[in-house]
């Protein structure tokens, strides 16, 4: 089943890239985000009171790789993240950083730790601190021109509020496509497989607004 505003047709999308790492050169601030996922993956694994086999069993990530980002050995790629953020039952961004306390809290572009695409075509940016909100994350997508970005589904209830900025895209929702321009702005169930793809010729942007349920 398709359905479409009006747009040109477009070539071919390029394969899927890689999952998402810190970007390449930032070796200080890969570093800090390994140690934080390391202690907050443990703290919340052990509260549970889930061993290292119960958590795999329940994620789908290997005890291996789990014992390996316990231990601050390894910088897990995002969708790693995300099968251990549904196993624990908790939003994506809290793996990342402890919830902040200020009644006001800047986000500079500058100081934020963007995550990219091992080739560099899909760009993740967070717009809220991480924890912020239990039920709510926001974040700018950046995707290059005929690529696509395929994601697993989130935990059951979760959903997504896209807004395309600039350029186009063509979202996958289980078996239904849409192709958007800028200025439109879709929601859907996103306990599916989905996946967002740039169409056109430029870089396009998005804003995306996950929402959890409890």
């Amino acid at each position: 089943m398709t359905k479409s505003l009006p747009r040109a047709k477009a070539p071919a999308p390029a394969d899927p890239p890689a999952d998402l790492l810190v970007a390449e050169g930032d070796e200080i601030g890969a570093a800090e985000l390994t140690r934080r996922v390391a202690e907050t993956v443990r703290v919340l694994r052990k509260n549970r009171g889930y061993s290292l086999d119960d958590l795999a069993q329940r994620s789908g990530v290997s005890r291996a790789s789990l014992s390996q980002i316990e231990t601050a050995k390894t910088n897990p790629t995002i969708s790693i993240l995300w099968k251990i953020a549904a196993a624990l039952g908790v939003p994506f961004a809290q793996l990342l950083g402890e919830a902040q306390t200020e009644r006001v809290r800047i986000l500079r572009r500058a100081d934020q730790q963007v995550l990219r695409s091992t080739d560099g075509r899909m760009e993740s940016r967070p717009l809220m601190p991480a924890g912020a909100s239990p039920m709510v994350e926001a974040y700018e997508l950046r995707l290059q021109p005929r690529s696509i970005s395929v994601s697993e589904p989130h935990s059951k209830g979760t959903t997504e509020t896209l807004v395309v900025l600039t350029g186009a895209l063509r979202l996958r929702v289980a078996d239904e496509v849409f192709d958007l321009g800028a200025g439109d702005s879709v929601f859907f169930q996103a306990d599916v497989q989905h996946s967002y793809e740039n169409t056109g010729r430029v870089e396009a942007r998005y804003h995306n607004v996950i929402t959890y349920t409890r």
